[in-house]
């Protein structure tokens, strides 16, 4: 098998086989080569110590060279330089309380966590391949290198790692992996939430988002968002739903683009249904309010994960909007986009579009058309460029002040007022027709 390295990695390795050291590819990149896919990047391994990389290298910084990686810079990239290691014992879930180093190849894969991560590659030795991480490939099958117990007993993120995986590659997860996360799945609590909401967000932005109700099989969401746990045991006895709570979001998350907003908001837009749910007299279930109180779920969800300001923001607003009603009417969805602004509109209808999609047939062709109507009218008024923002106005503060408004709230009150005016009547968008309706006195 022969794989295309990057011409800087090709040097790196080279120049350290040319001090009489071996040096290959490893892990991720190796993976991505086979599979036709461009690696993000290129880690080497090597039998090399950090300080005998740092005299063969005249650029590399020291980045983690207790655990041997030295960071080699070469023509404006970066390249991580690992020495060859065996980890020791893995006190708390997260870190080996010690690291030595050995000149063995095969000890460094070892200690990897899957078979498809655990191949290493050069052009003098070709494709070193002892867990057969090849035929894991081949088969699709995401599988722990050894004992599948010792490598989540070591790091426990390696649970969510291979659901990400399976995720990202349409894989589904070896049975004796699958059983051991099933019963070391509690650890997780062991890892910060930073490092699962970097595993989260890979795992619902790829290409297989259902995979978190695998998450939620194997007794993952329970430890970071057990909310969600709730909806997959929530039914929805409702013409519209066709599925429980759980299975519904699973189901709007295929239908959408990969955006990471559209996707949390999807995940978390029905997360309030079984706090809010009733059974009328007819045994019809009910979740009014869900919308709002969801919003108030989604925002501490994502503080809990720590998630940015950024994503909760426009999440917690998309789902709070989510269930909104709007009409096909040019001046319905003016109001509508007013209320959500240029960038989040566009979102909320995909959102919205992806709802649909999740439920039941019922009236979906009428739904899905009255979404068109609402599409294709948002198009036409940015086209006509009406105003449904106080910065869209022709009118600005200054233009109120010139006009002998002294400075204060009434300014912000005036334009808010045009701004309504104008959502009504679009055409009155002009300063002389603004200032002579509104500074009459």
């Amino acid at each position: 098998m022969h794989i295309e390295l990057p011409s800087d990695v090709k040097t790196i390795i080279s120049m350290i086989e040319a001090a009489g050291f071996e040096a290959y590819a490893v892990g991720g990149c190796v993976r991505d080569s086979i599979l036709e896919r461009k690696p993000n990047d290129w880690d080497i391994t090597t039998s090399a110590r950090p300080q005998e990389i740092k005299k063969i290298f005249k650029r590399t910084v020291d980045t983690g060279i207790q655990h041997g990686t030295v960071t080699v810079l070469m023509q404006g990239n970066t390249y991580e330089v690992t020495t060859y290691r065996v980890d020791g014992i893995y006190e708390d879930a997260r870190h080996p309380s010690s690291v030595s180093f050995t000149d063995v190849l095969k000890e460094d894969l070892r200690r990897r966590d899957f078979t498809i991560n655990a191949m290493a590659y050069n052009e003098t030795k070709g494709l070193v391949d002892e867990f057969d991480g090849l035929g894991d490939l081949k088969r699709k099958v995401v599988r722990a290198v050894g004992d599948p117990s010792d490598r989540f007993s070591e790091d426990a993120l390696r649970m969510m790692r291979a659901v990400r995986f399976a995720a990202q590659l349409g894989y589904s997860i070896e049975e004796k992996t699958a059983a051991a996360i099933r019963t070391h799945a509690k650890n997780l609590n062991k890892v910060s939430a930073e490092r699962i909401m970097t595993e989260l967000t890979k795992l619902i932005t790829s290409d297989h988002p259902e995979m978190l109700g695998s998450a939620y099989e194997l007794g993952l969401t329970a430890q970071f968002i057990p909310e969600f746990d709730r909806c997959m045991n929530t039914p929805q006895n409702i013409v519209h739903h066709c599925y429980n709570v759980g299975e519904h979001i699973l189901h709007t998350m295929m239908a959408s683009s990969p955006d990471r907003v559209i996707r949390f908001s999807l995940m978390l837009h029905d997360i309030a249904k079984p706090n809010v749910l009733t059974v009328d007299e007819d045994g019809i279930i009910h979740n009014k309010g869900h919308a709002s109180v969801g919003a108030n779920m989604a925002r501490d969800i994502l503080h809990r994960l720590k998630s940015d300001n950024d994503l909760i923001n426009k999440v917690t607003k998309l789902i709070l909007y989510h269930d909104w009603r709007i009409e096909d009417t040019k001046k319905s969805v003016r109001k509508a986009a007013s209320t959500l602004g240029h960038e989040l509109f566009p979102l909320l209808l995909e959102v919205q579009r992806a709802d649909v999609a999740g439920q039941s047939d019922y009236m979906r062709d009428e739904k899905n058309k009255k979404l068109d109507n609402i599409t294709h009218l948002y198009e036409e008024i940015l086209q006509d460029e009406e105003a449904i923002s106080i910065k869209d106005l022709a009118v600005t503060g200054r233009d109120l002040i010139d006009s002998g408004m002294e400075q204060g709230s009434q300014i912000g009150e005036t334009l808010n007022l045009m701004l309504e005016h104008v959502l009504e009547v679009p055409e009155d968008n002009t300063r002389e027709k603004l200032l002579a309706l509104f500074l009459k006195n």
